[in-house]
């Protein structure tokens, strides 16, 4: 796929999730932007700053959208969808605790791996299964139905916030099983479409702050 304008992600989108890090079910969906230099391609490493605290994956279901969108109703909303994507929203948990928004501990360098597009045409959103592995065993794995929020909704609500443009992507939430990264791994997330994305993970370069975070901690942030 080509590098997406935007990227759209949704937060605590599977109740599961929510409640393994203290957090409420939101009444609409919760939404946040990654930048598209966050992505990377099967094969490429996940590079993890040594001095950002604990790095978490988080295994989703990602949107390509195919037409631009505006205002389109949940009956639309598939027929806008070109293609879907296994993506891993890698976050600096510690980070994101830390900050008062989450631009920061999920936009990184390396910190959205993207798999190969599968055709939507082909793809009932709704019964899609994820699966995120770390060094080959399996952390996470959910069916689609069990979104607070499912796809067509997600896709609509979107578009009423801001105008969709073709190549956007959209990351539709993780369930429960995040867990830490460290060098070495090899972190995987799989759809039951046939996307998936493989990634390594490496020691990146340590951030420019004054006062760094300590990796090694296990206390869980927010989604």
């Amino acid at each position: 796929m080509r590098p997406p304008g935007k990227i759209v992600c949704v937060g605590r989108n599977y109740a599961g999730h929510a409640a393994e890090l203290g957090n409420r079910v939101p009444r609409e969906p919760l939404i946040f932007l990654k930048p598209p230099s966050s992505v990377i391609a099967a094969g490429e490493s996940v590079r993890i700053p040594p001095d950002a605290g604990r790095i978490d994956f988080e295994g989703e279901i990602g949107l390509v959208i195919g037409r631009r969108c505006r205002r389109v109703s949940e009956a639309e909303a598939w027929g806008r969808v070109a293609g879907v994507v296994a993506v891993n929203d890698v976050t600096a948990r510690e980070i994101q605790r830390l900050d008062s928004q989450w631009t920061r501990a999920k936009g990184l360098d390396t910190f959205c791996p993207v798999g190969n597009v599968v055709d939507a045409r082909e793809v009932e959103p709704d019964d899609l299964e994820v699966v995120a592995r770390v060094n080959g065993v399996v952390r996470q794995r959910a069916p689609a139905s069990e979104m607070v929020f499912l796809a067509r909704r997600l896709v609509s609500f979107i578009s009423h916030v801001m105008t969709l443009e073709e190549g956007d992507l959209i990351a539709t939430g993780t369930p429960e099983g995040v867990g830490p990264l460290v060098v070495g791994d090899l972190v995987e997330v799989t759809l039951s479409c046939g996307s998936s994305v493989r990634n390594p993970v490496e020691e990146g370069p340590p951030l420019d702050v004054a006062r760094p975070v300590r990796r090694g901690s296990s206390r869980p942030g927010r989604p």
